[in-house]
């Protein structure tokens, strides 16, 4: 699963990576990006050529149909292997497909002995930004004046390496897949299915950070920063502080 990710990479290194980019806003980096938040992605409505438009969607996919938005809460992530079986999705997969832009995210480890849980960044070896594969939806109330966008990030089993922090993990999706992602046209789960697998466990890595992370509020460059076994011993003193 996903539920919370980084993208802190510079404009730069975002603009090498994805091609030239139209900014709808100014973004700073975040570090601890958190569900029902504003993320940035790039969505498949776009037909200005080499020039990727990024927008920022609410993170919780919301169904057209849906009654209450609080519904997004629960539909931050969407399983791969369901897409064309869930009403949720099935429309969105077909049709409204985005890369939501991230260079990292986190996991929790059991740790025996202990109740809280171990924070795990993970990220590529080489530090570049990426893409998960995404999905968007439009909602609208009467109320409203202009329509509310929000995105899912799709998820699959992990990868032999990943497996000992979580069975599942987000669909990062090669560079090379971002065109047939990114198409306006409906394509069939025969056409998509096969992009949305694990990413090679030899590109990754993942290491242990501080708990600091676990409180939504802190969004700064600490709650990436590696921490050793010693650290670790001494967050259950650091964790009462939140």
């Amino acid at each position: 699963m996903c539920g919370r990710f980084t993208l802190a990479s510079e404009l730069e290194q975002l603009s090498e990576h994805f091609g030239d980019l139209q900014l709808e806003l100014e973004f700073s980096p975040r570090y601890n990006i958190t569900p029902t938040q504003d993320v940035a992605v790039i969505a498949n409505t776009s037909e200005v050529g080499d020039v990727h438009k990024v927008e920022f969607y609410h993170w919780g996919l919301i169904p057209s149909w849906a009654k209450d938005p609080k519904i997004g809460s629960r539909m931050i992530n969407a399983r791969s292997e369901t897409l064309t079986e869930k009403p949720s999705f099935r429309s969105a997969y077909k049709r409204r497909r985005c890369l939501i832009l991230a260079d990292g995210y986190y996991e929790w480890q059991t740790v025996p002995g202990e109740k809280s849980k171990q924070p795990i960044y993970i990220r590529l070896k080489s530090q570049n930004p990426f893409a998960f594969a995404g999905l968007w939806e439009e909602w609208k109330a009467n109320y409203m004046e202009k329509a509310l966008r929000s995105c899912t990030i799709i998820t699959c089993s992990s990868n032999s390496y990943l497996e000992e922090f979580h069975h599942r993990m987000p669909v990062i999706l090669p560079k090379d897949a971002y065109v047939q992602w990114l198409s306006p046209n409906e394509q069939s789960n025969e056409m998509l299915q096969p992009l949305l697998k694990p990413f090679p466990d030899d590109k990754m890595e993942a290491y242990p950070v501080s708990r600091f992370v676990n409180r939504p509020a802190n969004d700064s460059p600490e709650c990436i920063q590696r921490v050793s076994a010693t650290d670790t011993d001494s967050q259950k003193i650091e964790q009462s502080l939140f």
